[in-house]
């Protein structure tokens, strides 16, 4: 079974986008559109302090005085953060998206984060792994399995009309 890992690699090329607390929402938005993501980092000097999403966006836009030009990232971003190892295997991430109620997750290994997958990202990779098993599975029930062990199919067609 696929692993957070595996999926990041099926991303590469892949950086992990962040952005300084004391930068502009605007800044932040224009960042986001430039690497076609939905959410980023919010980093000070190695420390992942939280992150910004689209939905962050959402929120800060229904106060009155918000104004993403001048309004800092640090001020509208989320501070709770949830990551997994490395090695965590899909259907396991699939339970904390949902249990936790989250679309992104940090994948640590070791010390130190090595990406970010969405909600998406995890989803694709576990439609794909249920696809394999069940072509997988087609092709052992199909008859080509069964004559391959020798069954004439025709004898056994006769016999059940006869």
């Amino acid at each position: 079974m696929k692993t957070a890992e595996d999926i990041l690699n099926d991303k590469r090329p892949f950086k992990i986008i962040t952005i300084a607390p004391d930068q502009t929402v605007a800044a932040a938005i224009q960042r986001m559109n430039q690497a076609n993501i939905g959410a980023i980092l919010v980093e000070d000097q190695g420390e992942m302090l939280g992150i910004w999403t689209e939905r962050d966006l959402l929120r800060a836009m229904a106060q009155p005085d918000f104004d993403p030009r001048h309004a800092p990232i640090g001020d509208h971003m989320t501070t709770q953060l949830h990551s997994a190892a490395h090695d965590t295997e899909v259907v396991r991430l699939e339970e904390m998206f949902l249990g936790l109620f989250i679309r992104h997750i940090l994948i640590r290994k070791a010390d130190h984060y090595i990406g970010l997958l969405s909600i998406g990202d995890v989803l694709r990779a576990s439609l794909l792994e249920k696809d394999r098993r069940i072509r997988e599975l087609n092709s052992i029930a199909s008859w080509q399995y069964y004559e391959n062990w020798g069954w004439d199919r025709k004898k056994a067609v006769s016999k059940k009309t006869d």
